[in-house]
């Protein structure tokens, strides 16, 4: 798994340009699993490779209190949001690197607006045909993904009115959002082949569909969900993950398509999740019609459970009930927000829950 994080100030409580001390401070422990990202602001982490999501929370938990620590002996904090809470400079400071100044010049400002922060989930799928027909049998789950993750309702000291603003900001880049269904691995690479001869990408890294192959490590990536306020809230997603991958798994082995929604149905259904999260109104594909959020999210757990030890389920029952009183991370922000109505208090809030 990858989680980013961002840097703030625990006076002002915003964002601070210092992630690359952070970074080097942190790398003392974790060595070359923290790193940059696109910003100043920002915090990239990588776990080992994990069979177990018990092993996982261990790891996460490891990760998360060596930056966190690392911040700390700096005199700052991070905090897991998809966005940031409070104000911030446009445009941002960029990270150093080459490529970096490649993007900003072939993309211009849309780089000005991706201070955002994700979690991605790799499962280990080393054959291209096999991960592209996992793939195609995930992507009708991606709206119920973007729901239970939900993060970032606030952009720049105010509410957006979106649980996931961040998968709005995100989609913005022309190769992003649910990726195609695939009919083959040469479908797949004619596709990027033309998108890289058109420089519509920079290279094969620059491919952000909500999921795609990783280009340099045997895996499906999984990319849709915003950075997670808590180790549980991680491992929530990542369970949700694994029992999808693994069901589909088995449907591929079986011979079994992947479902076909209507490509503009599956984007409405992105874009409604993202707004409504998991306490208002999604999209079923088959219908075009709305139903409770919490009935898609029902549908997903049925699909997940029969995936899981029985360690795992025990785990995602106790993080699931919990989550399901709590809301998402985004109905969390706004609670912390409404006590005072102070973005402050959401910071706070945010600074806490990370090595939660």
């Amino acid at each position: 798994m990858e989680e980013e994080y961002l840097v703030v100030d625990p006076v002002s409580r915003q964002l601070s340009t210092r992630a690359d001390k952070v970074v080097t401070e942190a790398a003392l422990q974790l060595g070359d699993r923290v790193t940059t990202e696109l910003t100043r602001y920002q915090v990239e982490v990588r776990t080992h490779p994990h069979t177990s999501l018990i092993d996982l929370g261990d790891d996460l938990r490891h990760i998360r209190h060596a930056v966190a620590h690392a911040a700390a002996r700096l005199g700052l904090r991070i905090i897991s949001s998809g966005t940031p809470v409070l104000g911030q400079h446009t445009p941002p400071p960029l990270a150093a690197g080459d490529r970096y100044a490649q993007s900003l010049a072939t993309f211009r400002a849309l780089d000005h607006e991706q201070t955002v922060c994700a979690c991605h989930v790799h499962v280990e799928i080393p054959d291209l045909t096999t991960a592209l027909a996992v793939s195609n049998h995930l992507r009708s789950w991606l709206p119920a993904l973007i729901a239970l993750s939900g993060n970032s309702p606030y952009w720049n000291g105010y509410d957006t009115g979106y649980d996931s603003w961040r998968t709005l900001t995100w989609g913005r880049w022309p190769v992003a959002g649910p990726p195609p269904y695939f009919e083959s691995a040469a479908h797949y690479e004619d596709l990027l082949g033309r998108l890289l001869s058109s420089q519509t990408l920079l290279d094969r890294g620059g491919v952000y569909w909500d999921i795609r192959p990783s280009h340099h490590v045997p895996t499906l990536e999984i990319r849709v969900a915003d950075a997670a306020p808590t180790i549980d809230d991680t491992l929530l997603l990542a369970a949700a993950v694994k029992g999808l991958a693994g069901t589909a798994l088995t449907a591929v082995r079986d011979g079994q398509p992947g479902p076909r929604p209507q490509a503009e149905m599956l984007r409405a259904a992105c874009w409604r999740a993202a707004r409504d999260g998991v306490r208002g109104q999604s999209i079923d594909l088959a219908s075009g019609r709305l139903q409770p959020a919490s009935r898609h999210l029902d549908q997903l757990w049925n699909i997940v459970m029969p995936a899981l030890t029985p360690d795992e389920l025990t785990r995602v029952h106790l993080t699931g009930r919990h989550a399901a009183e709590r809301g998402n991370g985004a109905a969390r922000q706004r609670a912390a927000y409404r006590h005072r109505h102070n973005y402050l208090d959401v910071v706070d809030h945010l600074v806490q829950q990370a090595t939660a």
